[in-house]
């Protein structure tokens, strides 16, 4: 199919049931933006900006409360922290596709003015995001044990992993609600409330763990649990603090009155949601999963070589965030502009993403390149040895986040109108078969250094996948909707 999709607007207006466009209802949104008018680029931009501050707060969060932990309590609780953490990222990754899957639903009815659909997606996913956490809330607790057991945590390191799993379980449902209505806030075109009420938790969070940890002024002495609590109680404050907003600004998404049994989502929703939501969950499963597999070659290279990948993956987690956040944009303002049956800016939209993203990596890759020495002391201090190993690393693997952001541009474009597949099976050859195979290929040539450019090549492997898709698939097609029970 040509990259000019003009014929499927053309298509869906000679057929009405296709792609229903019901009048619009008026309904105000705090920061809500208008992704459907206006110049792309700029309002592309303004749509990123509080993600990609969202983003970094929560990498500064979790990276000053690491500090914390080690100050105060030591190795083995940072490590117990790291053995919990790894099983509530699996539970969240698992979620962001099902959060994802009710955006594209939430930015399409947006799009086409149908705001009783966007409130009906958000019933669903909150309603499932309820269940869902609390049923792992509970299993989490009484099979926290298990879990840790199964992780082979360390004995020195096991009760004090234990504490903290069993109190991050209980924080579950606040955590996984208020990340469900961030997601959704910005399919609908909102990413300044989630900015604000990340802003909160991370404030309370950072101030709360020393308090809890060491037992300062009025608070008890709770140890590595303080640490868990403060994240919980920040967690919770604000949710309640968001929920309050959402009713006070009568924001475009909240549920009142008889709209509250959308709480109870029908099998449509759930089939849409799941069906859709769970090769996105997959996504970030295959990434992690891959993550892992590439530690554990680095750390055949030995201690200075595992050393300076650890301290390499900090500052890579700051690069990677523009394509995060701009991907992310780009995803909703799609969707909306499909549901408004504006197929003529899907293109550009895309191409400002992927201009946008390039310059804000560029512009990351380079200052980390010439201040890469000191950026790398920070985590490894005066250890010459680990630190050229870093700047060797960097000048070989950094520039793989330009063509990294590129496709996550490109999937973001490809699941806005619900076409997930494709991106799964994309990342799951480029991480695995392809990235493994340069790696074993290159290895009696190249040694160590066969890791470094396993990254580069596959991910132009993947862009190169994911641009055909794009130019040539079938996700340019009208998107069946849930039927209303």
């Amino acid at each position: 199919m040509s990259e000019d999709a003009s014929v499927t607007p053309v298509a869906a207006a000679a057929d009405p049931a296709a792609a229903p466009v019901p009048p619009r209802q008026t309904a105000r949104g705090a920061g809500r933006m208008n992704l459907t008018e206006g110049p792309i680029a700029t309002t592309l931009i303004l749509f990123a900006l509080p993600t990609l501050a969202s983003n970094v707060l929560q990498t500064l969060s979790g990276s000053i409360n690491s500090v914390w932990v080690g100050q105060f309590l030591g190795g083995s609780a940072l490590a117990a922290t790291a053995n919990a953490n790894i099983i509530m990222f699996l539970m969240f990754a698992t979620f962001f596709g099902f959060g994802m899957a009710a955006t594209v639903l939430i930015g399409q009815a947006i799009g086409r003015g149908d705001t009783d659909a966007a409130r009906r997606a958000t019933g669903a996913v909150v309603g499932l995001a309820l269940i869902s956490s609390l049923v792992i809330a509970v299993v989490g607790w009484f099979a926290s044990t298990t879990i840790l057991h199964w992780l082979k945590t360390p004995p020195e390191a096991f009760d004090l992993a234990h504490d903290y799993l069993r109190v991050t379980f209980i924080a579950i449902p606040a955590s996984m609600l208020a990340v469900t209505l961030m997601m959704a806030s910005r399919g609908a075109g909102d990413a300044v409330t989630p900015l604000r009420f990340m802003l909160l938790s991370v404030v309370l969070d950072i101030a709360l763990n020393p308090l809890l940890i060491l037992g300062i002024g009025p608070f008890p002495r709770l140890g590595i649990a303080g640490s868990a609590l403060a994240t919980a109680i920040a967690g919770t404050i604000s949710l309640i603090a968001m929920l309050g907003w959402f009713y006070a600004r009568d924001h475009v998404l909240r549920l009142r009155g008889p709209e509250l049994k959308y709480l109870l989502p029908n099998m449509e929703e759930l089939r849409f949601i799941i069906g859709k939501g769970l090769p996105m969950g997959a996504q970030m499963l295959v990434i992690s999963g891959a993550g892992l597999v590439m530690v554990g070659l680095v750390n055949r290279e030995g201690l200075v070589t595992a050393a300076a990948y650890g301290a390499t993956l900090q500052l890579w987690n700051y690069v990677q965030m523009p394509a995060l956040a701009v991907g992310a944009a780009v995803s909703a303002m799609v969707a909306q502009n499909i549901g408004a049956a504006k197929w003529n800016r899907v293109t550009t939209i895309t191409n400002s993403g992927i201009a946008i993203n390039l310059i804000m990596t560029g512009v990351l890759i380079a200052l980390l390149l010439l201040f890469d020495r000191a950026a790398l002391g920070l985590f490894l201090g005066s250890d010459t040895a680990a630190i050229d190993a870093a700047r060797h690393i960097q000048l070989l693997a950094t520039w793989t986040f330009l063509p990294f952001g590129t496709t996550i541009v490109l999937i973001g474009t490809l699941r806005a109108n619900g076409s997930v597949v494709p991106p799964l099976v994309i990342l799951f050859l480029s991480m695995f078969p392809i990235r493994l195979g340069i790696y074993y290929l290159g290895y009696p040539a190249l040694g160590g250094d066969a890791i470094w450019w396993s990254f580069p090549l596959s991910s132009f492997a993947s862009l190169t996948m994911a641009w055909i898709v794009y130019r040539r698939g079938n996700w340019r097609r009208t998107l069946p909707q849930p039927r209303v029970a």
